[in-house]
């Protein structure tokens, strides 16, 4: 019976963990790592979130050559100029830096993109180089502003030099709305002044968990599976 209280006691402890985290309000954060490897390992096509194994995210990786205009993220090009799906030597770099022979997102002045979800999301993220002078970042809930990132945000975190960029930096980046004010359904990508912002792989978090701290659905039946089996077996053996 003791076994008994100490095994629901550490669940019911693990829950109030799991809940707390999900509900503590912070400000909108952001991060930088390398990324990881593509599909099947792929290194040629830049790099990918670090959750795009996660069953709530989803991924665009731009190798159709057109910018999606239906589904949960529709994109469209906003005002004049030359932005363009492209394939290139700017493409963002892989996690350690491998070429990207994949098509990617070119963003330049005087034509921005703009990203409308079907529903709020507190996640996304993006292969982001070679970062240039200008890269511009906006997050919306609707016509509500609610965090704008511009390079001296995100050059100075960037986790990869790519040679055939000259050195420049890249990495993934990951955006994070901490608590229900900051969920957002709507992105603008825009470049102030020369250079170009080029990214790949956009992956967007299509679930209500935090995708940092929160196990898979799968893991936690695997958990209450586990603590199930360890309470059967005490059990034959008293």
């Amino acid at each position: 019976m003791t076994f008994t209280r100490n095994l629901v006691s550490i669940a019911a402890l693990s829950v109030a963990t799991i809940l707390g985290q999900v509900g503590s309000a912070q400000a909108f954060t952001f991060n930088m790592t390398n990324g990881i490897n593509g599909p099947g390992g792929v290194t040629s096509q830049g790099a990918f979130s670090d959750f795009s194994g996660k069953s709530t995210v989803k991924t665009i990786d731009f190798n159709s050559g057109v910018l999606p205009t239906t589904g949960f993220a529709k994109y469209s090009f906003v005002g004049s100029g030359s932005s363009s799906v492209l394939s290139d030597k700017w493409a963002p770099a892989g996690a350690n830096a491998e070429v990207n022979t994949s098509k990617y997102l070119a963003v330049f002045q005087g034509k921005s993109v703009e990203i409308k979800l079907d529903s709020t999301s507190n996640y996304f993220g993006m292969n982001l180089g070679a970062i240039s002078s200008g890269n511009t970042l906006s997050f919306y809930r609707g016509t509500t502003l609610i965090k704008t990132y511009n390079t001296a945000d995100m050059n100075t975190r960037a986790t990869v030099s790519a040679s055939q960029h000259g050195g420049e930096e890249n990495g993934y980046a990951h955006f994070y709305a901490d608590n229900a004010n900051e969920r957002f359904d709507r992105m603008v990508i825009s470049q102030v002044g020369g250079g170009g912002f080029e990214t790949d792989n956009h992956s967007f978090n299509m679930g209500e968990r935090d995708v940092r701290k929160t196990p898979e659905p799968g893991m936690m039946l695997g958990l209450v599976a586990i603590g199930g089996s360890v309470w059967a077996k005490r059990k034959q053996r008293g």
